[in-house]
């Protein structure tokens, strides 16, 4: 045993204890996961011991590309070498091509971008300028949707131990159940401003809309004269097996939110993407909305990078093709484990595997990380494991990774069966 290694671990587990959250220490000790990551690259970690893990989480979504990916650490490299941030008074050329290159890629009429640095930056800014554009106030999202944590997005997300906290939201939303296009349709009104979507819900479970959702709830929307917002933080750039996952429904939103895989896994960085005539709500003052740090010329050489690593590496046809060999692999699971799995279900490399009861996912996880692999439950559905690895992973890590699965269920089943 390295000593040194277990003495160092020990320190920064510590400092977590005392200066960060010792609740989350207590959740990722239960998780498995008492390790200090040192290095990553690819789809793997290393910790402090040596130790190498499988990335089968990727960051909730920013590693599409993986770790420490080289054409994008050049990039920023270079940028950082040459000017980092910006004046924010002068044109600044990564901002301009980012945006460029961005409504090149997007579907429908989106061309212009506000950058921001999370998700949830880009859902506050798509709120407000949704009640700007439409001068209405009303926004109707869905039931175990995640838009992130600030105060708007949280109002906007669907699950309420997140929310009944800190009460009371944000006034002027309703949320129905998410695939309801009946719902859906009775809910908006002339007085909706927009209605806000995942294509793909990640948080809630990995939960997949009927195949005519989307396009209803673009129909739903025109109807009404509201817009339509699709949160593709999470699903877009390559994830699902298409450049951005409403594409798999033919639909073009008003708005689309960007962030987490933007940055190429190496910088933050978040957009709202827009139409024309979305946008010309803010030509009269264009200082309405505003961020310190956004679209700043590092993290801009990061997205431009990585745009240009998602189109001449084709990864949304290789996550397609990766997570037809992986959910084909799961799939057996649930007809070997039904005392265990409910569902296995994704589209390419976002995939949730559902346990029928919420310890058996935490056991699975610890079991994972006993066996180098790393993963985690959605946060609205705590009996979901995510699998989103980077888009670069190789079949044989794949293989390793089902391997290190089968392992860990058959593990917590022995563990269920004994105590039951």
């Amino acid at each position: 045993m390295n000593i040194d290694a277990d003495q160092y671990a020990e320190e920064i587990v510590d400092l977590y204890s005392q200066h960060l959250n010792p609740g989350l220490v207590a959740l990722l000790k239960f998780m498995g996961f008492e390790s200090v990551e040192v290095e990553a690259e690819g789809c793997v970690v290393r910790d402090a011991h040596g130790r190498e893990y499988l990335d089968f989480l990727g960051g909730f979504g920013v590693f599409n590309f993986g770790h420490r990916p080289k054409k994008i650490i050049d990039a920023v490299s270079d940028q950082l070498h040459r000017m980092p941030m910006s004046s924010r008074v002068l044109f600044n050329e990564k901002t301009a091509r980012l945006a460029a290159k961005l409504a090149e890629v997007c579907p429908g009429r989106l061309q212009y971008c506000f950058f921001c640095n999370s998700g949830t930056e880009a859902t506050e800014g798509a709120i407000k300028i949704a009640r700007l554009a439409t001068g209405r106030q009303h926004i109707v999202a869905t039931v175990g949707a995640f838009h992130g944590k600030t105060m708007g997005s949280l109002s906007a997300s669907g699950r309420e131990p997140y929310k009944a906290p800190f009460n009371p939201m944000v006034p002027g939303f309703s949320h129905v159940p998410f695939g309801d296009a009946k719902s859906l349709a009775e809910t908006v009104n002339d007085s909706t401003a927009a209605v806000i979507l995942e294509p793909i819900q990640g948080e809630g479970g990995v939960v997949l809309p009927p195949d005519d959702y989307l396009p209803a709830a673009r129909e739903i929307c025109d109807s009404h004269g509201a817009l339509l917002i699709a949160d593709e933080v999470q699903t877009g750039l390559g994830r699902t097996g298409e450049i951005f996952a409403v594409n798999h429904y033919g639909v073009a939103p008003d708005m689309m939110l960007l962030a987490k895989a933007l940055g190429g896994g190496v910088m933050p960085l978040g957009a709202i993407v827009g139409t024309p005539d979305v946008w010309s709500v803010l030509e009269s003052n264009p200082l309405l909305h505003s961020s310190t740090f956004g679209g700043n010329p590092l993290a801009c050489a990061a997205g431009l990078a990585a745009l240009e690593m998602l189109i001449e590496e084709d990864l949304a046809r290789q996550a397609k093709e990766k997570g037809e060999l992986l959910l084909d692999k799961l799939q057996s699971f649930q007809t070997d484990h039904p005392r265990m799995v409910v569902d296995v279900r994704g589209k390419g490399l976002m995939i949730g595997i559902e346990f029928t009861q919420e310890d058996i996912g935490g056991l699975v996880i610890a079991g994972l990380a006993q066996r180098g692999v790393i993963a985690a439950y959605t946060l609205n559905n705590p009996c979901v494991i995510r699998l989103e690895p980077p888009l670069t992973v190789t079949p044989q890590q794949i293989e390793q990774a089902v391997s290190a699965f089968r392992g860990a269920v058959q593990q917590t089943e022995l563990l269920v069966d004994e105590f039951v």
